[in-house]
């Protein structure tokens, strides 16, 4: 189905998107590229282009990582009592808040996400940044250790200007996850947005600026990845990197860091199982399972693409699955009535549907009608959901789609269903679905990823770590306390008695 076509834009969205080439922000000033290179990011939902923005090069983002370096030891931001920088990030927070309609707009015209998810990443950036800094104001600083003959103790100092590089999928959401422990920890930070989705970062470092905050301290560099990403990664004067995105690409930033002894934070791709027992309730399971796989047209890497189900059920499970998926109403990002938006681009709605030509070729079947949606009076890059089932040794079944496809396949006993569930390079998130939940919680711990969920899937609680292993990641992960000790250095004080 597709939803019918309506968008009323805020007046300031209006304004910033009309406001001319965006620049980046470093040190408080808006910045071009010294090439004078520009690039246009698309509305993902009409194809049309959104803004033009200047592409910084290679000597753009030295500087930047300069100006956060000067920034961090010679203005007051680093050494600031942690209830004085806490008003500052609380400050942000408040403004972050105070603009989401225009930011979730923004967010939503940039990425292709429908406004409620949209709206929905703005308040997890703002309660994001409110946890952290709220943390910090509780945590000791010093602690003594028992030593026989010593006078001893540890300390915790910032570290100094941080880089980050994000994707295109959760923009400002991951903007949140990733600055937030880092600022209330002390550090400065350099922000390397997606190319396809760079306008939401602009806005905050602009939002920042109007509210007075440190110059310097949030700094902005968009650009290419090949140019801008690999210059921040490669960056000898930065002290902690942190990069969201795919296995082969995070390979690269890891070696870049790994050259320059930079400690780095890698949180990469996912091909996630959820594993249904057979005393679910049926309907209501698919349905949950659906809504995963479509939230965000399946742009997540965290999902569950491979759904494991138990023989006795399977066939009813499948019925279930695509009478939901036939019914999504795909539609234009802004229009109330849709439930899923398009993909980000031309280039990932065609490595979707090669994906599901790869799938059939090598012997999946296509359960439902996927390929390409048509979404009247716009021409952006729209894709059906889609259910194949085959063997897990099939490409479609291996390798991370992005994309509202699922995988599912049955098995006829627990242990089947686990070493099926680990059957893949990656470990960033499972699920298990059943009402015996000693047996739920058995097999969540059996299985080889960061997180296992019980009866739900796509769980980000402030509070519980998330991360990965193998494929999907390395470094620590984000959203609990461990991050924030993550952007601290700890150091040891020792005296003889």
């Amino acid at each position: 189905m597709t939803a019918t076509v309506s968008s009323n834009l805020h007046p300031d969205v209006v304004k910033f998107l009309s406001s001319g080439t965006l620049k980046g922000v470093v040190g408080g000033k808006d910045v071009t590229s010294s090439t004078g290179q520009t690039l246009k990011t698309l509305n993902p939902g009409s194809g049309e282009v959104l803004a033009e923005f200047s592409a910084l090069s290679e000597s753009d983002v030295d500087n930047a990582v300069r100006v956060a370096g000067e920034t961090f030891t010679k203005s007051p931001w680093a050494k600031l009592p942690p209830n004085e920088r806490g008003v500052w990030l609380h400050r942000l927070a408040d403004a972050v808040e105070k603009h989401k309609p225009i930011i979730g707009q923004i967010e939503a015209l940039d990425a292709g996400k429908i406004l409620p998810q949209a709206l929905g990443d703005v308040q997890n950036f703002v309660d994001t940044l409110r946890y952290f800094t709220n943390m910090s104001l509780h945590v000791q600083h010093r602690t003594a250790l028992a030593v026989s003959g010593h006078d001893a103790w540890t300390v915790r100092h910032p570290w100094g200007p941080c880089g980050f590089i994000f994707p295109w999928n959760f923009p400002f959401l991951l903007i949140g996850w990733g600055i937030s422990p880092a600022l209330a920890a002390g550090n400065t930070v350099v922000i390397k947005p997606a190319e396809d989705t760079p306008l939401s970062a602009i806005y905050l470092a602009r939002l920042a600026r109007e509210i007075g905050f440190p110059d310097g301290v949030i700094n902005v560099v968009p650009g290419t990845g090949e140019t801008a990403g690999a210059a921040l990664s490669r960056n000898p004067g930065l002290r902690r990197m942190s990069f969201t995105g795919s296995p082969e690409v995070g390979r690269m930033v890891g070696e870049a860091c790994g050259r320059n002894l930079t400690p780095v934070k890698l949180e990469l791709g996912g091909k996630g199982a959820a594993v249904v027992f057979d005393d679910v309730d049926v309907t209501k399971t698919a349905e949950k399972l659906v809504q995963a796989i479509t939230f965000h047209t399946g742009q997540v890497c965290c999902d569950a693409t491979r759904w494991l189900v138990h023989k006795s059920i399977y066939n009813d499970f499948i019925d279930e699955c695509k009478d939901r998926m036939t019914k999504v109403r795909i539609g234009y990002q802004l229009d109330e009535q849709s439930q899923m938006g398009p993909v980000v681009n031309a280039r990932q709605r065609e490595r979707v549907l090669s994906y599901l030509k790869k799938g059939q070729e090598q012997g999946a079947k296509l359960l439902t009608d996927g390929g390409a949606a048509e979404v009247p009076g716009r021409s952006g890059f729209y894709v059906k959901p889609s259910l194949l089932a085959g063997s897990l040794d099939n490409v479609a079944a291996r390798e991370e789609i992005f994309g509202p496809v699922a995988y599912i396949a049955p098995f006829s006993s627990e242990q089947e269903a686990i070493e099926m569930a680990n059957q893949t390079d990656y470990g960033l998130a499972n699920s298990v679905w059943s009402s015996d939940l000693t047996r739920a919680y058995r097999v969540a711990e059996s299985l080889v990823a960061g997180n296992s969920w019980i009866n739900a899937h796509n769980i980000f609680a402030h509070g519980i770590p998330y991360g990965g292993v193998n494929k999907s990641g390395m470094g620590g992960g984000v959203l609990s306390i461990e991050t924030l000790f993550d952007y601290w250095r700890s150091m040891s004080v020792v005296r003889p008695l």
